[in-house]
């Protein structure tokens, strides 16, 4: 009997499951969704081809307001052109055009004015094979792809020309070196070397930055926290440069005490920090100043971090320029490098929770100012 039961109770189960209804998509009006909320343009026509719906991202993207297009023919609101200057409409005509047709892929159009739109169009029937209901149209604007593909352009173009000085160096000098190995002294051969060997960290730093963007643009940037002692570390720095001919007086080093334990990934603190003292070394003038000191925390449930402020004495930073500091191929008043560095160095200190700003220094020149968080990983906790 129990058997019986047991099987009936699973046969039962399975009817339901079976039984179950599908999954319904939720009403817009039940999640409380305004299509004036909605990120891309969104414009909805109706049986007889007049705009019903004109949300506040399709005016801002037609630069049409809503109150014009609302009402009117879907053509005279949204006039749209092919890129051969052809009325897109008159081409696609959704409601007198083959009944099997369900819309139009995303594709360039050009409104008035010749501004790009990408726009995607879907055609809704009462059934199968029957007359149009409704045009739902999507409007996207090309300018952030656009800016995509620009900075996609630049990055191949300053990776060519970085990557051209240097290995046209060490191809000239190895083959000269081989060809003619014998007809050299040793110090020539020494000094043609040490250019490879030059060139060849060239080529090594810029790979590393490519790769660091990359991981900085897709998220994936790896923070391998340990304890830092970040005065140490800046004292480092400055001791290379001491050794490679600078003079010590030109550097100033602050520590405020006492310093709350820092859990950083040491490596990439290295990275931030050879930047940003290379920077004040090569464009700046007078005394290199580092203050390194516990602050007030911005992080909810966090007392303290750590700042770090690096500044000079030299011309400083255009007021006009402060905004484009951190993006990509900024290089300043002054032509070097790859404009690279400071885009990375923001990335770092945003994948440790932390923030850096550049301002004008009391002295008159650049102020770099990085915090980091000081809390403990939460594995160790």
């Amino acid at each position: 009997m129990g058997v019986g039961t047991s099987g009936a109770q699973s046969a039962l189960r399975a009817h339901e499951v079976r039984s179950a209804p599908a999954p319904r998509h939720a009403d817009p009006a039940e999640l409380g969704i305004d299509p004036d909320d909605l990120p891309d343009g969104l414009v909805i026509a109706d049986e007889r081809g007049r705009v019903i719906c004109f949300n506040a991202a399709a005016a801002r993207i037609t630069a049409t307001p809503a109150a014009e297009a609302l009402g009117h023919h879907l053509e005279r609101a949204l006039p749209l052109e092919d890129l051969e200057g052809r009325r897109w409409w008159q081409l696609t005509d959704p409601y007198g055009g083959l009944a099997i047709r369900v819309g139009q892929p995303e594709r360039n159009l050009l409104l008035p004015g010749g501004r790009e739109v990408l726009v995607t169009a879907r055609y809704m029937r009462v059934r199968p094979l029957g007359p149009v209901r409704r045009v739902v149209v999507s409007l996207r604007d090309t300018e952030g792809r656009r800016r995509t593909e620009r900075s996609h352009a630049e990055l191949i173009a300053t990776v060519a020309h970085e990557l051209r000085s240097p290995l046209t160096s060490v191809k000239g000098f190895t083959a000269t070196l081989l060809a003619k190995w014998e007809r050299f002294t040793d110090d020539q051969k020494k000094l043609m070397l040490e250019t490879v060997d030059a060139d060849a960290n060239r080529v090594t730093r810029l790979i590393a930055e490519l790769l660091d963007i990359s991981r900085i643009d897709s998220g994936r940037l790896e923070v391998r926290r340990q304890p830092v002692d970040i005065g140490a570390a800046v004292g480092r720095h400055i001791q290379a440069y001491v050794a490679s001919g600078q003079s010590a007086d030109r550097f100033l080093l602050r520590i405020g005490q006492p310093l709350p334990d820092l859990w950083a990934d040491p490596d990439k603190v290295d990275q931030v920090l050879s930047n940003l003292l290379e920077n004040a070394v090569r464009h700046g003038e007078g005394t290199v100043t580092i203050d390194v000191a516990p602050a007030p925390s911005p992080r909810e449930g966090e007392e303290v971090c750590t700042s770090v402020t690096v500044s000079d004495e030299g011309p400083g930073i255009p007021e006009e320029s402060m905004n484009r500091v951190f993006t990509r191929f900024w290089r300043g008043s002054k032509r070097g490098g790859t404009g690279l560095g400071l885009y990375i160095v923001k990335g770092i200190v945003e994948a440790h929770g932390g923030t850096i700003t550049v301002g004008r220094a009391p002295e008159g020149g650049a102020e770099f100012r990085f915090t980091l968080p000081v809390g403990t990983p939460a594995y160790l906790q």
